[in-house]
């Protein structure tokens, strides 16, 4: 663990000085949404195609161009809140050139936000998909496929409370190997009734609820195998959400010995988290997410129970994330950016705490994200692995939630707030 903690901090360091110095040359950081659904709705159907999906008053806009992500979602689809983070300047600007892109941060990543979108791994390694052969774990040389970045996932199949997506690609990963891939992502609105049913809890009346799934799934359509030894993918998903002073992660985990189950949690990815930023109990963890210091944490699949989440205090919102536990016989993919010793030795539940970095450096957004993985997928020619997550808003008093923290993330909510 030391040595990837100081390898990661060496990295780190690159990373953040080009990655800031490009958003400084784009814009300075938008500061947090404070509009609720219906007025980030309309923001964006000014940019972009923006499919909606609605079930009462519960709704999620969903924007194809954008590779089918989950914009935002709410209970209410005329006065609720907007649940995830959108960046308005980046949406704004809409696609650069080749030419425009060039110093900007859009030559290596579009930043639209969103609450769920879809992304493949590993990030780095040898068998990285951001890194083309022959370059250097160097930010100068990092760079989003456009699979997952800028091309557009064809709407195929739409009713009111569901979507389907498909996309096809070519990637070829750090090592020079070429993956053929077809992408499917089915988006689904989640009736109050189903929501408890995943969740097997019960909702009071007064409860607000906002539940949806995605089935992500890819394919081996070339004509060769995916083997670990010239590299794997996996399917990533990941959620940006409005950060606020009062909100807190909470991820439970499976209790053990690290000899036999490994660390309680990997907090290298962007150097050490200080105490006041996240505190490590003995099955489970609370992380901040402020979207005021840089940070990110994993939670392996020996000790992941399969849940998240974070309880924002002050708009008294439970936020729970689940994703499907699998067998994982190839393990999962590291997305370190180093050559790795243990390429399918990566984590299955992270969370990310967006901010500045250092002094009078903006951050990206600020934002918080929650994320799952799937298992490194060896595919055989036409075969196919699904991921899928479940992502649930639920807003009430802190007496109809308190038996739902309790139950989904084994803490009272006076604990959570107690954290730190």
């Amino acid at each position: 663990m030391s040595r990837r903690k100081t390898e990661m901090q060496k990295i780190t360091f690159t990373v953040l000085a080009g990655l800031m110095g490009t958003v400084m040359s784009l814009h300075s950081a938008p500061a947090v949404a404070v509009d609720g659904f219906a007025e980030d709705l309309a923001f964006m159907q000014n940019h972009t195609d923006v499919v909606v999906l609605h079930r009462a008053d519960a709704a999620i806009a969903v924007a194809p161009a954008y590779q089918a992500r989950v914009m935002t979602s709410t209970f209410d689809r005329k006065a609720g809140p907007s649940f995830g983070w959108i960046n308005r300047p980046v949406i704004e600007q809409g696609f650069l050139s080749e030419d425009e892109r060039q110093g900007k941060l859009e030559e290596h990543i579009y930043i639209f936000g969103g609450e769920e979108r879809f992304w493949l791994g590993p990030e780095g390694g040898q068998y990285g998909l951001f890194f083309e052969p022959g370059t250097q774990f160097e930010f100068s040389d990092w760079t989003t496929p456009p699979a997952i970045d800028t091309e557009t996932y064809e709407l195929v199949e739409q009713t009111d409370v569901s979507a389907k997506f498909q996309h096809s690609a070519k990637l070829t990963n750090h090592s020079g190997t070429k993956f053929d891939i077809g992408i499917e992502r089915t988006i689904k609105l989640l009736s109050p009734e189903e929501a408890a049913d995943q969740l097997q809890v019960e909702f009071g009346e007064d409860l607000r609820v906002v539940g949806y799934e995605t089935d992500n799934r890819i394919t081996n359509t070339g004509k060769n195998p995916w083997k670990s030894d010239t590299g794997l993918l996996s399917i990533w998903i990941l959620g940006m959400y409005n950060p606020s002073p009062e909100t807190t992660v909470v991820i439970p985990f499976r209790p053990g010995d690290e000899e036999s189950l490994g660390p309680k949690v990997n907090d290298a990815y962007f150097g050490e988290v200080p105490p006041d930023y996240l505190r490590v109990e003995d099955q489970e963890l609370f992380f901040r997410g402020d979207g005021t210091r840089r940070g990110k944490i994993g939670i392996s699949a020996e000790r992941s129970k399969g849940i998240a989440g974070s309880y924002d205090a002050a708009g008294k919102v439970l936020n729970i994330v689940t994703y499907n536990v699998q067998d994982s016989p190839n393990g999962y993919v590291n997305s370190m950016w180093e050559l790795q010793d243990q390429p399918y030795a990566g984590d299955v539940i992270n969370s990310y705490n967006d901010g500045s970095p250092e002094p009078n450096k903006p951050p990206l957004g600020p934002f918080y994200e929650l994320e799952t993985s799937s298992p490194a997928a060896a595919l055989q020619p036409g075969s196919t692995m699904k991921h899928v997550q479940r992502t649930f808003h639920i807003h009430g008093t802190e007496a109809e939630l308190e038996p739902l923290a309790q139950q989904l993330l084994g803490v009272t909510l006076k604990e959570i707030k107690a954290a730190f």
